[in-house]
């Protein structure tokens, strides 16, 4: 696993931040606090760290890498239908992910509740279709379908709206023929499920999403809510510009078959509360435990073993406000644990949150240092009017810790769409969060700040075939597909910004 030379120079400021100067430097390894490395080591296996260079001081990438280790063990021992270790919501590698976690932070001294929800799911099953009398279209080389679509065999004309490409308004569709298959470019400006609500809307009897980028190669689309269409998405840029010259000269008829099974069962979030701090602050440290396509090691296996590790390191932390960590289920299906999390809590539950972390992908080899800040997200106007200014603290911590070690950080072109902490935004809890990156595609301006390569930020490096998470037939998101590296820098920055948030004074 490569580490980049550009952040690697600049690791010896953050080990130096976090009281981890290696003895060659340093004897004896000094803390800090003018403790010693050796006093806090005797510390880190009870949890009993009561300041923030002790606990940083615990966190080692051999630890966080026998977590990992372990969730593919995990994964291996629970093989899918086509015989590839797999984790993915439903079934029996989930469920032992679940109990793994559980047991862990049960044994370490916190409060553990398995919450159950019902949940809903569309797969597609057979061999879905797309293409023309004279054109066939390729599965996974041209296009893919969208996660909840819905089903259905559809011949028909294929157009834009008469509006903008992207169909994010509704007024976009004035005209459009009912029956019709829609073609929309993806967008910044909206997400999925806007797009497919007003392309059926006005009628659509399937939609067709398409690459915004040429660089992008073929991705699925993840819908939030079942689609009653069916969505193919996202095509390459190429086929949605065919389709778009196609369209001019005369509009084109195509055949849409995508067969699908709808299923409901039962998911499952694991709910840890520290025996600490006051109860009516809660600060919530979140990952999502899921996988999709299989062992799901970087995303998310990477992210729940940063929050597990800090955890653990703050076992028996006194701080000022209760920690409350949780593993959400269902999160690549469509953030079904935390959704349904935040939806069951009473108001005096939810005003109890003073603020959520999310953790999202932390050990990507091609790496950014991306901070998920709610202000840039596509539907940040539906979040109550204080979560974007109070969720300025957390942005501020990552981006300090950063800072210190000479380590750039950015925030995420797109907030926090699609990860746990838009389902506590949309509930009024401010939040922050901090991923890595993953699939497709890195960009010239990224390498100049985080060295590494342009195309993939995981799987085969330097390519541009979108990686190895949210591909279904790939099943590469293995333990390789993590860097420790990365891992151990960003756990220490997650738990910078627990430790400060644990203790900060909240109104």
């Amino acid at each position: 696993m490569r580490v980049f030379p550009r952040l690697f120079t600049t690791s010896v400021a953050i080990f130096l931040l976090a009281g981890c100067q290696p003895a060659s430097l340093h004897q004896p390894a000094m803390l800090p606090n003018g403790g010693t490395l050796e006093a806090a080591a005797q510390s880190c296996g009870a949890g009993s760290n009561e300041t923030l260079d002790a606990v940083e001081a615990c966190i080692k990438r051999d630890s966080l890498w026998q977590h990992l280790a372990h969730f593919q063990k995990i994964a291996d021992e629970n093989p899918g239908p086509k015989g590839h270790g797999n984790r993915d919501t439903g079934t029996p590698g989930y469920a032992a992910s679940v109990a793994y976690v559980a047991k862990v932070m049960r044994d370490a001294g916190y409060d553990v509740t398995i919450q159950e929800y019902n949940y809903k799911k569309s797969e597609v099953i057979d061999t879905p279709s797309f293409g023309s009398a004279t054109h066939a279209y390729a599965l996974d080389r041209d296009w893919l379908v969208a996660r909840q679509s819905g089903g259905g065999t559809v011949t028909a004309v294929i157009s834009p709206p008469h509006g903008a490409r992207s169909g994010c308004s509704a007024g976009d569709f004035a005209g459009f023929g009912r029956g019709e298959v829609a073609l929309l470019e993806e967008s910044a400006a909206c997400d999925f499920d806007e797009q497919v609500h007003n392309a059926r809307a006005a009628g659509a009897g399937a939609v067709v999403l398409y690459a915004s980028t040429s660089e992008q190669p073929t991705h699925e689309a993840r819908l939030m809510a079942l689609a009653d269409i069916p969505v193919i998405g996202v095509t390459t840029r190429a086929l949605g510009d065919e389709l778009l010259q196609r369209y001019r000269s005369g509009a084109p008829t195509v055949h849409v078959d995508v067969r699908v099974k709808r299923s409901s069962d039962v998911d499952y979030n694991v709910i840890a509360d520290s025996r600490y701090g006051n109860p009516q602050r809660v600060v919530v440290v979140d990952a999502h435990l899921d996988a999709i396509y299989g062992a799901g090691m970087l995303d998310n296996a990477s992210g729940s073993t940063t929050i597990l590790e800090t955890a653990l390191d703050m076992a028996k932390t006194h701080t000022r406000n209760r920690l409350r960590y949780i593993w959400f289920g269902g999160e690549e299906i469509g953030l079904l644990g935390s959704r349904y999390y935040t939806k069951q809590l009473s108001h005096a539950e939810l005003h109890r949150i003073a603020f959520d972390v999310d953790v999202d992908v932390t050990a990507t080899p091609n790496f950014d240092i991306l901070v998920a800040n709610p202000k840039f997200a596509k539907k940040a106007k539906r979040f109550p009017p204080n979560v974007i200014p109070q969720s300025r603290i957390g942005n501020r911590y990552f981006a300090g810790f950063f800072k210190k070690g000479g380590v750039v950080s950015r925030n995420a072109r797109f907030g926090n769409d699609g990860t746990d902490s838009f389902s506590f935004a949309l509930a009024g809890v401010p939040n922050t969060g901090i991923l890595t990156g993953q699939d497709c595609c890195k960009q010239p301006w990224e390498t100049k700040l985080w060295g590494g390569y342009r195309g993939n930020y995981e799987g085969k490096i330097p390519s541009f075939n979108g990686g190895c998470v949210d591909h279904p037939h790939r099943w590469c998101d293995n333990l390789d597909n993590n860097d420790p590296f990365v891992l151990e820098l960003t756990t220490k920055a997650v738990a910078y910004v627990v430790f400060e948030l644990a203790n900060r004074r909240f109104p």
